[in-house]
């Protein structure tokens, strides 16, 4: 059995990221790919305990560091019982943000230093990385909008850092996606979702060729 590809999407507050993973996830099925459909802080029991520490309460709740072994930690459950097994069976994977949001939000935004990150990186997960990764691109104030209208209950501690945070956020996405282009894709997000979606069904197709 072939293993399964690992996707994830990327991006700020309200870029659109988990509309894109469901409709990418309806054009694999269309196509017989066995989809897995998942996301980062969470995805699985433990993983999703370890959300509500780090998605809920007030901005300055946790320093750079402990924010980001939690999320490490999230991080090697979420890979340890849903990721791996079902790549190694065979199945695709799609995951709302993965190891990219945790350079760009704790090492480049929160300040840890992105050498910081990639050490701790190496250390829990070696040479594991995404097969592709889709950044959408999107004007944070626009993103900030959206997410107020689609949030629910307590889980809006990022949106709550100040508008600075937020527009180092787009950058260092950017730069991710300019830096590691046989990897990611960077596709503009301030369009209606079936224009976004189909850039992204391009590239799957491109790099990926389900």
């Amino acid at each position: 059995m072939d293993r399964g590809k690992f996707i994830t999407f990327e991006g700020g507050e309200g870029a659109g990221k988990s509309t894109q993973a469901r409709l990418l996830r309806t054009a694999l099925e269309a196509r017989g790919k066995t989809v897995v459909i998942t996301r980062e802080p969470g995805g699985s029991p433990g993983a999703e305990e370890i959300r509500k520490l780090v998605v809920e309460g007030e901005p300055d709740r946790w320093t750079p560091l402990s924010e980001t072994l939690l999320f490490l930690a999230a991080r090697a459950d979420h890979v340890a019982k849903v990721i791996e097994p079902a790549l190694s069976g065979g199945r695709w994977v799609i995951s709302d943000r993965f190891s990219d949001s945790t350079y760009v939000y704790q090492g480049v935004a929160r300040g840890l230093g992105t050498e910081t990150v990639a050490h701790l990186h190496q250390a829990a997960f070696g040479s594991f990385a995404p097969d592709l990764t889709l950044v959408l691109d999107l004007d944070p104030s626009v993103g900030l909008k959206r997410a107020e209208t689609r949030k629910s209950g307590a889980e809006d501690r990022f949106e709550r850092f100040d508008g600075s945070f937020h527009e180092r956020l787009r950058k260092a996405f950017r730069d991710i996606a300019v830096a590691n282009q046989s990897r990611c894709a960077l596709i503009d997000a301030g369009r209606a979702p079936e224009d976004v979606a189909a850039d992204v069904w391009r590239a799957v197709e491109k790099r990926l060729q389900p």
